[in-house]
């Protein structure tokens, strides 16, 4: 648990003191990163300022993104999207008047299904990330996004998460629209879910932390989408690329700016725009996929 925030749990530590920290609490240093007490520390004693990484000013709006510290609080955002899917499988339970969801109107509606896209259903693209098909599904792919969340909420803010979150969503939306048959049903929060896993990749390579417990779980995780049936591969990859890109562009663009044009307001905007693009880049695509196509149209008739 993180030393300041003790309802936090976190993977990473001050490289000078070793107390556990969350991103929120971590300044990047020449070497590793520090915690909020030793960087003041230091300022405090007017020594040892030659070994800590100073952020310019046109990094105020990266440093704002992931290692500002911040007051304790609940990731609000997580739970909401929590709650979100809960009820709404709450709902198709009750639509079905059991917990065979498959044949619920509200999923049959609103899954995400290649042919019926192709018919005008662009709804789906959105709806299908917050429909599960049992019990188990919701509650695996809630889990994640729990442990997920809460990290990454506090590195990227409420804002920034929510944006990552649903670019995944409709990444793997996208992928699903190129790479998935026509008649293939598809559901669940799992795309949003792998994004969340690309962007605490971006948010550990930010950290200066070794990304080789992030990359194996991603790697587990995409053995296990390769080997089990049934699992939609197209979204959990499509997903996993837009929420690293989501998260790059809203921490790495803004690095990008000319030095004349770096102020902590230019910097925020141009991580906004860059990441805003990409959330509908990801429509376009399924939108463009969807009135290009020329071959039959196998809508699935429930």
């Amino acid at each position: 648990m993180c030393y300041r925030h003790p309802d936090r749990p976190t993977a990473l530590s001050c490289t000078r003191c070793g107390r556990q920290a969350c991103p929120g609490c971590l300044h990047p240093a020449a070497v590793g990163h520090h915690c909020h007490d030793c960087v003041r520390g230091d300022g405090a004693r007017g020594s040892g300022r030659q070994n800590i990484r100073r952020p310019d000013f046109g990094d105020r709006g990266i440093r704002s993104l992931v290692t500002r510290p911040v007051r304790a609080r609940r990731p609000l955002a997580t739970y909401t999207l929590i709650a979100i899917n809960v009820v709404i499988f709450a709902y198709t339970v009750y639509a079905a008047h059991s917990f065979n969801v498959e044949v619920s109107g509200p999923l049959l509606h609103g899954e995400l299904v290649r042919g019926n896209v192709f018919d005008g259903q662009y709804w789906r693209l959105l709806t299908a990330g917050f429909l599960h098909y049992s019990l188990l599904h919701l509650a695996l792919n809630m889990i994640s996004l729990y442990i997920l969340g809460r990290e990454l909420e506090t590195a990227l803010g409420i804002g920034g998460f929510v944006m990552v979150y649903m670019t995944a969503l409709l990444g793997g939306s996208a992928a699903v629209m190129i790479a998935q048959s026509n008649e293939a049903r598809s559901a669940g929060a799992s795309g949003a879910i792998y994004g969340l896993m690309g962007a605490m990749l971006i948010v550990v390579l930010r950290m200066r932390v070794s990304p080789a417990p992030v990359l194996t779980i991603i790697a587990i995780n995409l053995v296990m989408s390769f080997s089990i049936p049934g699992i939609s591969l197209a979204a959990h990859v499509g997903g996993l690329m837009f929420g690293a890109a989501a998260t790059a562009a809203l921490i790495w663009v803004p690095r990008l700016l000319p030095q004349f044009l770096r102020t902590d307001r230019n910097a925020t905007l141009a991580g906004w725009v860059a990441a805003s693009a990409l959330l509908i880049a990801a429509v376009a695509i399924s939108v463009v996929v969807a009135v290009t196509y020329t071959g039959p149209i196998l809508v699935y008739v429930h």
